[in-house]
């Protein structure tokens, strides 16, 4: 064991993790320069922003309500801090759920800009563990060697350890964190829930550059996962 060098949290191994796979949702998605505002006009990058966001804390939410309480995190910028933004919100709100934030080495945080660290101090404190799967304290991303594969492993042990994936995925972008993940649990033959740009934009259709509407529209969507 080692202590994060950002929020100071002990980091456990995987081997001391016992996964309940039927009960975890592995969530995955890319960040934020992947989102395509509606007609291509930056004018609607706001409001695709928030749908993208709104989706993501519904597809939770519905899970939850389907059973799922236990999520899996990879502590990355855009998708995976968006959704633990939501899961601790739950938490705070009374929801018996478990965070389990899992970071691919202990540096990984030296990518990230400064603004970003203080919300994944704040996540890695609120996980109910918090994991590694590289277990050399020392070690940093390379693109050649053993290193090249330590995001590679920290999305396989995610998506080997859970039934279910709710992703923010678009569609043409299989050579990418989040494209090796779904092709990792598709072959584990697990459930894949999924949303794109274009499913905002088809949601714009309905609701226009309105925030407050396009919110509603998707909080009242039925739960996928029942049924």
């Amino acid at each position: 064991m080692f202590r994060s060098l950002n929020s100071g949290i002990w980091v456990s191994s995987p081997e001391q993790f016992i996964p309940e796979p039927q009960k975890t949702v592995c969530i995955t998605g890319h960040r934020a320069k992947s989102i395509i505002p509606y007609d291509n006009d930056p004018s609607y990058l706001k409001v695709t922003a928030a749908g993208v966001r709104y989706l993501l804390n519904r597809y939770i939410d519905m899970a939850f309500d389907a059973g799922y309480t236990t999520f899996f995190d990879g502590l990355a910028t855009g998708t995976d801090l968006w959704a633990a933004a939501h899961l601790m919100n739950m938490k705070r709100s009374g929801k018996e759920i478990r965070i389990i934030g899992v970071m691919p080495f202990r540096k990984h945080a030296l990518y990230f800009r400064e603004k970003d660290l203080a919300v994944l101090s704040e996540t890695e404190r609120s996980c109910d563990v918090l994991l590694c799967t590289c277990s050399d304290p020392d070690m940093v991303y390379m693109k050649s060697g053993f290193a090249k594969n330590l995001y590679r492993d920290r999305n396989f042990f995610m998506a080997d350890n859970s039934s279910t994936a709710i992703a923010f995925f678009n569609k043409d972008a299989w050579r990418t964190g989040t494209g090796q993940t779904i092709s990792r649990m598709k072959n584990n033959n697990c459930r894949i829930a999924s949303f794109d740009c274009e499913d905002v934009h088809k949601i714009i259709d309905i609701t226009g550059n309105d925030v407050n509407a396009l919110r509603e529209y998707i909080n009242e969507m039925t739960n996928i996962f029942i049924g």
